[in-house]
């Protein structure tokens, strides 16, 4: 695809567009506005010579290379070790944290690497070496990296905004590389017929008979690769039915014709090492009495190989196609000859990988050897390459009950590596009839924990509770343990009402008597007899001395806190699960923590608080490749009155089949309550009601009695007021019973109701309610004509909105005080709404004495990307030091 240029390397034929884009990449990064790019098109397309150009275009910069191979996507930082390869002597000098992840990731160490934290020393790495030079990653066959590999890239690739830093990767398409999503894309389309005949010409100078060259370009459809290649395989024949690919593969097993039986296997050999390292190909070959000079010669001379300090295939698809060319014993037999060379000490998993890929039929050896391998991967944070090693394992296995055991492994490792298609697959080899009662029930388990991620596939609770009634004589603690899954699976989908009755009515029938009341109990008791019967039981759970429930079971430990009413439980588990996140480095309580604190934040009145959770939520699942959560914004948007995010929001939740429906009702219920919309909130507050599911209703019940109330639906008002009366009666609490008292208010229109709640809600944590207390207060004295009286409330309750950036429900005060005569004086902004959301958090971390290093290590930026957004900041709210922004009132923490 390229013709010859003076001095600069080759030009490239037709890609004008492309070379430009790549240009003003690298230039820009040489200014230090870094940046990525994705290259996107089927193969042989000409990304690769792209990325070269890339390469030649970045004079003065230090390229990093990695190439993703198709024998080694089951490694976990297999291709992002290649990349680091160069700068592993910096690695020494990482914050502890970071340099242990590394030497995990790459198995220098033992250990669970956590992918933010390998993410950070990557980051850290690369942006150190930029302060010296502008660097250019370079990643070529990204689609088949390892998903450890490409989730690190993109964490990199979307942090180097303010780096001298570009990112390039080459991906074959179609492709499903989850983990590439949204970054920056081109796509590499096929030459245009004039430009495919420049191309032939300059590589192919004699004559070509018209007719022939028309075929040629016909037959190629605008690839390069293939309008080079074919005349090789001699393609002078009309358009074949098969793919550009596999006709360009035609045209590189045409080159192996002819060549002695040393050179193919040499390249048999060279094929199934994806490393490219002689260490391995010459003792390997040597094994196999491959005469290494003359074989190596032979082979380079077909212009598929170059034998270098890297041994490299002219392109991904020469490698393919050489490979699958070899009759299986040629490629038993190399697999088994590259284990011999492998050292199991510091390659253990490719020696292991090699050794089954050499066995013609079942080895109990090598699949013992693979289910250890799989131990390590795992430890490694490669679930992937556990489940594949745990696969093969299976095949592999002689007797019948081993099998089984490693079928049920591996099919819970695929789950794991959210491989749900493959783990089905695997459980549907099973014979369930001849499965003992322990096996059956694990498969049940694994089937419920597929149906669980399948959207609209409702069958996960049920087989979980046909797991749990196996269980409960054979293990009776893990069938109660089931039955919880199965009830927290349905409280997740959110309406599930009767989904949750009939698993606590199974529990009931079929579960084991536990020793002493449990979670279980309480639950079955809630449903039973209530909630003055289960409360204590409740309590009890959620407070259980060494094992608290917030420890093992976060989600439902926080709903149980809601539906007694307890904030202060509410906060503790909150700062509780950010703490042990902290500590163990686990994702998914960093997660839950984060958006844990954005509730708290939103009803505690602390804006920029929730603003900078959010952020922090955000910046650990963009490391760790996951989408944000989504009902924690959908709240803070709804209590900031912005409708149309809402929307958008909502419309995310419910797309994404996120579950929380009811919990999705009452956000849209308190956003149109906010803003007097209340038609809406009355529609909202039923849906969120109406199927009465334990831990999800409770909070919307006040939305439901004010939305009633005002729309003139007595009837409704009062049943709702009776059943959130029940729950806060039980519990006991101020906020409970201050809320229940404004929303009596409502529904008596006695004054000693409302005063009540004003005197209750006065010192709890959630100030949103206190507000709210003040608000319908007030705009019931100012319907009853004491204007002096309604003057108070409605200003302690705009003071109190107009702070906390509740703005639908400070506009709501705010026109209230107009209409009793008061005129409302335009605050000024507050920091939260002139900066971003990660604006908000590096602010406040600043503020609160964080460094610049400690804060990128928090929100997971690099440090420069931390200076550009303090001097962004300094200049929007008007401060020129750091102590200015500790002083400063509206980022107090």
């Amino acid at each position: 695809m390229v013709t010859p240029a003076h001095g600069t390397g080759p030009t490239l034929v037709g890609r004008d567009r492309e070379t430009r884009r790549l240009d003003e990449l690298v230039d820009a990064a040489r200014a230090g506005r870094g940046g990525s790019l994705v290259l996107g098109g089927e193969a042989g397309i000409g990304k690769s010579a792209l990325l070269a150009h890339a390469v030649r275009a970045a004079s003065g910069f230090r390229v990093l290379r990695a190439f993703g191979a198709e024998f080694e996507q089951e490694l976990p930082y297999s291709a992002l070790h290649q990349l680091c390869a160069p700068l592993l002597d910096r690695v020494a000098g990482l914050p502890d944290r970071r340099r242990d992840a590394l030497h995990v990731a790459f198995g220098l160490a033992e250990g669970t690497p956590q992918p933010f934290q390998v993410g950070l020393a990557v980051l850290e790495l690369v942006t150190a070496v930029g302060g010296e030079q502008p660097v250019l990653c370079v990643v070529d066959d990204a689609q088949w990296l390892d998903a450890a590999s490409s989730q690190t890239m993109a964490f990199l690739a979307r942090r180097v905004a303010a780096d001298p830093v570009a990112v390039l990767l080459g991906l074959r398409l179609p492709a499903t590389t989850e983990e590439l999503t949204g970054l920056p894309r081109l796509a590499v389309a096929g030459l245009g017929d004039q430009d495919a005949k420049t191309l032939l010409a300059a590589r192919y100078p004699f004559p070509l008979d018209d007719r022939v060259r028309d075929r040629l370009v016909a037959e190629a459809d605008g690839n390069p690769l293939a309008l080079l290649e074919l005349p090789r395989a001699g393609g002078f024949a009309l358009p074949a039915a098969s793919s550009v690919p596999s006709r360009i593969e035609d045209g590189f097993r045409a080159r192996l014709a002819g060549l002695p039986a040393d050179a193919r296997l040499l390249l048999t050999i060279a094929c199934a090492d994806p490393t490219g390292d002689p260490g391995l190909l010459w003792p390997a070959a040597d094994a196999l009495g491959v005469e290494v000079r003359t074989a190596s010669a032979a082979a380079a001379a077909t212009g598929l190989v170059e034998f270098a300090a890297r041994i490299r295939f002219c392109h991904p698809l020469a490698r393919s196609a050489v490979y699958r060319a070899a009759p299986d014993d040629v490629r038993r037999a190399a697999h088994g000859a590259l284990a011999g060379a492998t050292d199991p000490r510091t390659a253990p998993d490719r020696r292991a990988w090699h050794r089954a890929q050499a066995c013609a039929g079942p080895d109990e050896d090598v699949a013992v050897d693979l289910e250890r391998r799989a131990s390590r991967a795992r430890a490694r944070g490669g679930v992937a390459a556990a489940a594949a090693f745990l696969e093969r394992s299976v095949a592999l296995s002689l007797d019948a009950r081993r099998r089984t055991e490693r079928t049920l492994t591996a099919a819970r490792t695929c789950v794991e590596a959210g491989a749900t298609g493959r783990a089905a697959d695997l459980l549907a080899t099973l014979d369930d009839a001849g499965l003992e009662e322990v096996h059956r029930a694990r498969a049940d388990l694994l089937r419920g924990r597929i149906a669980f991620t399948r959207p609209g596939d409702n069958d996960g609770p049920a087989l979980t509770v046909s797991a749990a009634r196996r269980l409960s004589t054979l293990d009776p603690d893990r069938a109660r343990d089931c039955f919880l899954d199965a009830l927290e699976m349905s409280l997740v989908v959110g309406r599930a009402g009767h989904v949750v009755d009939e698993v606590l009515r199974a529990a009931r029938a079929s579960a084991p008597a536990p020793s002493s009341p449990d979670l279980l109990e309480a639950l079955i008791t809630l449903a039973e007899r209530g909630f003055r019967a289960s409360v204590p039981l409740l309590r009890e759970a959620l407070h259980a001395e060494g094992s608290p429930l917030w420890s093992r079971r976060p989600a439902l430990a926080s709903m149980i806190s809601i539906e007694l009413w307890d904030s202060d439980t509410y906060c503790a588990i909150g700062e509780r699960l950010l703490e042990e996140g902290r500590e163990s480095g686990s994702p998914l309580l960093l997660r839950l923590a984060f958006a844990q604190q954005v509730y708290e934040a939103v009803f505690a009145g602390d804006l920029g608080r929730a603003l900078a959770a959010t952020a922090e939520e955000e910046a650990v699942a963009d490391a760790t490749g996951e989408p944000p959560l989504v009902h924690h914004r959908l709240h803070l948007a709804a209590m900031r009155g912005h409708r149309g995010e809402v929307r958008r929001l909502f419309r995310e939740a419910t797309t994404a089949d996120t579950g929380q429906v009811t919990n999705v009702h009452w956000t849209a219920a308190l956003l149109h309550n906010g803003l007097a919309d209340y038609p809406a909130a009355l529609a909202a507050a039923r849906a969120a009601t109406e199927h009465g599911d334990i831990f999800l209703t409770g909070a919307a019940l006040p939305e439901l009695v004010e939305a009633a109330v005002t729309c003139g639906e007595p009837v409704v008002a009062e049943r709702a007021l009776e059943a959130l009366t029940e729950r806060t009666g039980a519990t006991g609490t101020a906020i409970g019973q201050g809320v229940t008292a404004y929303s009596r208010g409502l529904v008596t229109g006695a004054e000693d109701d409302y005063r009540e709640a004003v005197d209750r809600l006065a010192d709890v944590t959630f100030r949103h309610y206190l507000g709210r207390a003040h608000l319908v207060y007030g705009e019931w004295l100012r319907r009853k004509g004491r204007r002096v009286d309604c003057l108070r409330e409605l200003r302690a309750a705009h003071e109190l909105f107009a702070a906390a950036g509740a703005e639908a429900f400070a506009r709501r005060a705010a026109g209230e005080l107009r209409a009793a005569g008061h005129r409302v004086q335009r605050r000024s902004a507050q920091a939260y709404e002139t900066l971003t959301m990660q604006q908000v958090a590096v602010a406040r971390l600043v503020a609160s004495g964080a460094t610049s290093n400690e804060v990128a290590t928090q929100l997971f930026l690099s440090k420069r990307t931390v200076d550009a957004h303090l001097r962004t900041i300094f200049r929007k709210l008007g401060v020129t030091s750091r102590r200015q922004l500790k002083d400063h009132p509206d980022l107090e923490r």
